[in-house]
């Protein structure tokens, strides 16, 4: 079977490997149909990996695919139904797993196409209680975008921001994938939602988003902008995954009280805050990786009835993935690239 592996730092290689043997107990084998690529990926490719890991490594942390075989014990899946994966391989059997907080898991052991071979191969033997059915209406690039992309969103804005209806809301590069979500999501919510992009031709593609105000950060100082728009006095949630390049900014933009949440740091891990402004605006700051298993069903569902949608900027084969990797590194990209694999 078909599979892309990388071989090392900012070299991919289409290989052949052996098909996955008949799933043990409690397995399913998911014929892949669709990965989508994320920052991460990008992370994995240049070689900035959190832990060691061995190559040659299947990449891809982000997909949906098709079942195929029941392993013995496996019950709720059915053959040829769709399901999205997802990323993390959790113990399944600690206190957060079992009370559904899956991104808590006590002893994962990485994450697929990072820490563990991904999903840009034809078929693979995964635990099936790491599968979430993709209800009617959801397709295969639907269900793909999920388990990263929209899941995560769910998170942090629903979990740990505690967005409410009628907040005002800064979501930082609003044409990312997570961006795109976000901006769909806080306008579904009631929100008003000022976004950020990185170039004039974004802009009009984030309005029809919902976005009811675009700011280019490359010409703008866009915490003067988001200050003007708050008539001073900022707003209630900012969704941040940049990172250094806009973190005092974001906290600028923050009204008392406000709260931030953040699940990345792609222009830079390291930045410098005034504590001051902390404690006397009385801000509140989340860390946020990954989502819960309940988010991807609460995702699907909303895209099953019709009320959010995937972004898909392009899609790509095994042969131009490295060109789009490049793509994602440059920012140049509005919303998801998409590796079909069937």
């Amino acid at each position: 079977m078909r599979a892309l592996q990388l071989v090392e730092d900012r070299r991919l290689e289409a290989v052949e490997l052996s098909p996955p043997p008949a799933p043990g107990e409690g397995e399913v084998t998911v014929r892949i149909d669709a990965v989508a690529l994320n920052h991460i990926d990008v992370w994995g490719w240049r070689g900035m990996a959190f832990a060691k890991r061995k190559m040659p490594l299947v990449v891809g942390a982000e997909a949906s695919g098709t079942v195929e075989t029941l392993g013995p014990g496996v019950s709720g899946l059915v053959p040829g139904q769709l399901v999205a994966i997802y990323g993390a391989r959790t113990c399944g059997t600690c206190k957060n797993c079992r009370e559904g907080r899956d991104n808590l898991c006590g002893h994962v052991s990485g994450v697929h196409g990072f820490h563990l071979d991904g999903f840009a191969q034809e078929k693979v033997n995964l635990p099936a209680r790491l599968l979430v059915p993709a209800p009617p209406g959801v397709d295969a690039v639907a269900a793909a975008v999920t388990p990263v992309t929209f899941g995560t969103v769910e998170h942090m804005l629903f979990d740990n921001a505690r967005l409410q209806p009628g907040e005002t809301v800064l979501v930082q590069a609003g044409g990312s994938g997570i961006g795109t979500a976000a901006i769909q999501l806080a306008k579904r919510m009631g929100c008003e939602v000022i976004t950020t992009v990185g170039s004039d031709d974004k802009i009009e593609k984030a309005k029809a988003l919902g976005a009811d105000h675009v700011i280019n950060y490359r010409t703008d100082r866009f915490e003067g902008v988001v200050r003007k728009i708050t008539k001073k006095k900022g707003v209630d949630v900012v969704f941040e995954h940049v990172g250094a390049d806009t973190w005092a900014g974001s906290m600028l933009c923050m009204k008392r009280g406000a709260r931030l949440v953040t699940c990345g740091s792609t222009s830079g891990v390291s930045t410098q805050m005034n504590l001051m402004q902390l404690f006397q605006q009385q801000l509140k700051i989340f860390g946020s990786f990954g989502c819960r298993m309940e988010n991807m069903v609460n995702a699907m569902d909303k895209m099953a009835a019709g009320v959010v949608h995937p972004v898909i900027d392009t899609e790509v084969t095994f042969e131009t993935i490295s060109k789009a990797l490049e793509r994602m590194e440059g920012r140049d990209v509005f919303g998801k690239i998409i590796l079909r694999m069937s």
